[in-house]
């Protein structure tokens, strides 16, 4: 779309090895890694919920490098970060600054008046914004007060194609190895992620061990490794729960397995921007069972269509979800190959064209509609 006109100025210290690698194939010497960069924190972790601490980077080097870039237009992440160094330059130098923003009304609940004034004010000289769904356009309207005819949806996809690709590939005979290996009986209930407080794997036990008493059967499969992993374990243990796997951590290059393993992926989270392994598991044509604190489900999830939505807090819905889906595993079918075609419209192409899009908003073309105009 750019003509080779993108370049990508990233911390080499943040961006994982695999991620740098991809990014130099796309882009050569346009992919800009800066080294150095030195985080100080106050307060919670990165495992812990939003707004619960302060994250402040410094990055030696930034303000030169996108200096040299000569860039008209400036995507930048969310409203810290580096943020700071484009706004300087929307202010000092004029150009056009794009917000890319992921966050909801529900994560940035804690937000604080200090965070949201520092929003407010950055809004203030931005020019666009490209938000992955309804949510994040919903917070940036109503909390932040942007226009909404500034912000383009769309910016979030999986790498849709690949991973169908990558399901289809898989045979039989592999699935039933491992499905042996890990002692799983039917449905098996997937979840994939960190094993952390904020995914509501406590909550999820808790509906477990409710739909098990109600004589649910299957498996309860844990995709994932962090710092819970000893807290659920040692619940699983004192509450007698049973019939929960742990597969633990599963390189990304070998996950589609897990997901074609799965008859339902149950995402229990409660604060999330927008869960990735949800159209990862729709590429994979599963059925969804998704919380209502996850900022992807207004479009990824259409109840009793390709899945559910309910409130992880809420054990007994779920439990009945749980009971509802093994009750017709000919209803699951249908339901994965209705996810596999709802998230057919949230691909990299069209993540990119909502941000390409953001860009013309920017930059002043009143008409920002394919084919692209050239910027100038």
């Amino acid at each position: 779309m750019l003509g080779n006109n993108l370049t990508l100025i990233f911390s080499a210290k943040r961006t994982p090895n695999d991620v740098k690698r991809l990014i130099a194939q796309a882009l050569g010497n346009r992919a800009i890694p800066l080294e150095g960069e030195r985080i100080s924190r106050l307060g919670a972790n990165d495992q812990e919920f939003a707004n619960v601490g302060f994250r402040i980077p410094f990055q030696p080097g930034l303000l030169r490098a996108v200096l040299d870039a000569k860039p008209e237009v400036i995507i930048a992440e969310g409203f810290f970060q580096w943020t700071p160094a484009a706004l300087w330059l929307r202010i000092r130098e004029g150009v056009r600054l794009v917000i890319a923003y992921e966050r909801t009304m529900h994560t940035e609940r804690h937000a604080g008046k200090a965070r949201t004034l520092y929003r407010k004010l950055v809004t203030k000289f931005t020019d666009a914004m490209c938000c992955n769904g309804s949510l994040a356009k919903e917070y940036c309207t109503n909390v932040l007060g942007f226009p909404t005819e500034r912000i383009v949806t769309g910016a979030m996809a999986a790498d849709t194609d690949a991973i169908s690709r990558a399901s289809a590939r898989i045979r039989g005979e592999n699935l039933v190895t491992i499905e042996k290996a890990l002692n799983l009986i039917r449905p098996v209930f997937l979840y994939v992620g960190r094993l952390i407080r904020l995914k509501g794997l406590r909550e999820l036990l808790l509906a477990w061990k409710q739909y098990k008493v109600m004589s649910g059967v299957g498996s309860l499969l844990l995709v994932g490794d962090g710092p819970e992993r000893v807290e659920l374990e040692s619940i699983i243990r004192d509450q007698g729960i049973v019939n929960v796997t742990f597969a633990g951590r599963i390189e990304q290059k070998d996950i589609v397995p897990y997901y074609a393993l799965g008859d339902v992926l149950v995402m229990p989270t409660l604060e999330d921007n927008w869960s990735l392994v949800v159209p990862e598991a729709m590429a994979c044509s599963k059925p969804i069972l998704c919380s209502r604190y996850n900022g992807c489900w207004p479009e990824l999830v259409r109840e009793e269509v390709n899945g559910y939505v309910f409130d992880p807090l809420d054990a007994g819905t779920l439990a009945t979800l749980f009971q509802a889906c093994s009750d017709n595993p000919t209803r699951l079918a249908e339901m994965g190959n209705a996810s596999y075609e709802i998230v057919k419209a949230f691909t990299p192409q069209k993540a990119a064209e909502a941000a390409m899009k953001a860009c013309l908003i920017a930059a002043g073309h009143s008409n920002s509609s394919l084919p692209y105009p050239k910027l100038q």
